[in-house]
């Protein structure tokens, strides 16, 4: 469990690693961070974003009650093999992953037996990255998924729960790694497809003199890491190919009411979406 004199080490200060330091350090807990570049680091220490930081310390390893990788997911396994040596015994263990399967089986195989890793995942994010965008506000309206195994305990599972809530997440929920990447599959993974998809679709450069909110809401998202999220779509291909393919049946399902001048078929549809999209008005 959380105590007051725990601490904390953040492992990769991009917007999520640099928000849960910032929201921790407000609650007064002590934060520490890793991360390759100097420069996040003299910021996050300008700003008191955390306590201490370094490229590469082992002490601050050591002195770790609760790490959190902020690292991609292939990165997060590896840095977890390589460091878990230096880690103090019954060190509890995170992540910010997009993806749980294989990445937390593969972690939670190769970690010494004296410490415990319970995966998790922020739903929240900004179309910005670093440290200097970090605003642990971006929490308050997000919800945190724990997608515990069957080796972890009820106490990490609790302890998890209580790291979200003090961090003021909105919504709690528990599901398997499995449930979890099939879930991400439609909400988050399908969402991107579909905003890269648009932004590729029409290369007119004027676009941008005369488009609407509409346009500028659905691709928002469309800025996107390069490097990241093939990442997170190859981690999840078969879940996201499925997902894509239930799209493209509903688009065409769309464009027959059109092909066939069905208007009442076209206002049923618009009707159904009206009525599950008010689901999510807060």
């Amino acid at each position: 469990m959380i105590k007051k004199d725990t601490r904390f080490l953040i492992v990769g200060l991009g917007l999520i690693g640099g928000s849960y330091a910032m929201g921790l350090k407000r609650n007064g807990f002590h934060v520490d961070a890793i991360d390759i570049n100097q420069l996040s680091i003299d910021y996050a220490k300008e700003h008191d974003i955390i306590d201490e930081g370094s490229t590469f310390a082992i002490e601050l390893i050591q002195n770790a009650d609760f790490i959190i990788s902020g690292l991609y997911p292939n990165m997060t396994v590896e840095w977890y093999a390589t460091y878990q040596k230096y880690m103090k015994p019954h060190a509890f263990l995170t992540d910010v992953s997009g993806v749980k399967r294989n990445i937390v089986e593969r972690i939670q195989s190769i970690l010494r037996e004296d410490l415990e890793f319970c995966a998790s995942h922020p739903m929240a994010g900004k179309e910005v990255s670093g440290v200097k965008y970090a605003d642990d506000a971006i929490f308050h309206i997000a919800n945190f998924i724990i997608t515990p195994t069957a080796k972890n305990t009820q106490t990490a599972i609790a302890t998890l729960k209580e790291f979200a809530s003090i961090l003021g997440f909105t919504n709690i929920s528990i599901l398997t790694p499995e449930e979890h990447d099939e879930m991400v599959g439609f909400v988050s993974q399908l969402t991107h497809v579909i905003a890269v998809s648009l932004m590729n679709t029409n290369d007119n450069t004027h676009l941008v003199e005369y488009t609407g909110d509409s346009f500028r809401d659905l691709t928002r998202i469309a800025k996107i890491n390069e490097n990241l999220w093939s990442e997170l779509f190859f981690l999840n291909k078969d879940n996201l190919i499925r997902e894509i393919d239930d799209f493209v049946k509903e688009i065409n399902h769309l464009k027959t009411k059109l092909e066939q001048d069905d208007v009442e078929g076209l206002k049923e549809l618009f009707i159904q979406s009206t009525i599950r999209r008010k689901r999510f008005d807060r």
